[in-house]
């Protein structure tokens, strides 16, 4: 039995877009209809898969951004990379109608489920917050009560993905905590932080090590590995931070 599941999840499935969205200038959500989605849990990823008239296929790993509940629907979250294959065509040529050919879900090690309790804190760099969204999704889908902060690293106030819909849960009195950090350019109004996550920062706006919170870190190589050791320098369990990066891949 646990084999034919694995089977499935590694199978190729055809989905059809449903909707595109425009999240940042370089950013784009697919909404998609995989008929027979065998579900997936909130952090995991999926490989997609573009072929072209003469046969060359190109392959690219996403994260879902959809929260499991979402039944035969999915979100792809996709950054535009100049020089890449596959982002280019979702994230400007892909229409509504158009088909993907996706496979998955992958990934049992960066997920989180209500069972798993909190405090939930959550640190993303960039496209990083895609699955970290997806976790945020589940628990708002839920209406759980899992305190949770979110710590999210992007260049400029534009290129915050998700802005509204992250303004809007922070501001739910839900017990989430946004908190944003403007790398690059920060305008005159700017009320949120500025600079890079550092060591400093994490010991400012993260739980306690006290508090045992679970901590999912996701973004560029480097983000990832500077956050996490600052997290364990701070004194958190190295077991309770989970990591997923990214690096140049050709997009």
């Amino acid at each position: 039995m646990a084999r034919a599941a694995l089977q499935r999840r590694l199978t190729w499935r055809l989905a059809e877009v449903t909707q595109l969205v425009a999240e940042t200038p370089r950013v784009r959500s697919l909404v998609l209809e995989v008929p027979g989605w065998p579900g997936h849990r909130a952090g995991q990823h999926m490989d997609v898969r573009l072929t072209a008239e003469d046969g060359y296929a190109a392959e690219r790993s996403y994260s879902i951004a959809s929260a499991p509940d979402a039944g035969e629907q999915l979100t792809l979250t996709v950054e535009r990379l100049d020089d890449g294959e596959v982002s280019p065509y979702l994230t400007e040529e892909l229409r509504v109608g158009d088909q993907l050919e996706l496979r998955g879900p992958i990934g049992g090690y960066f997920v989180w489920d209500l069972e798993m309790g909190g405090p939930l804190m959550l640190i993303a760099g960039g496209s990083g917050i895609c699955p970290l969204m997806a976790m945020l999704r589940r628990r708002a889908g839920a209406s759980s009560k899992v305190p949770a902060r979110l710590l999210y690293s992007s260049r400029s106030r534009e290129d915050i993905i998700y802005r509204e819909e992250l303004h809007r849960r922070g501001a739910a009195g839900s017990g989430l905590e946004v908190i944003h950090t403007l790398t690059r350019v920060q305008p005159p109004d700017w009320t949120g932080r500025a600079g890079r996550i550092d060591q400093a920062m994490l010991n400012d706006v993260a739980w306690s090590p006290t508090d045992r919170p679970l901590m999912y870190v996701c973004g560029p190589t480097t983000l990832v590995e500077h956050v996490a050791d600052a997290l364990v320098n701070l004194g958190h369990d190295p077991e309770r931070v989970k990591t997923e990066r990214f690096g140049p891949t050709g997009g």
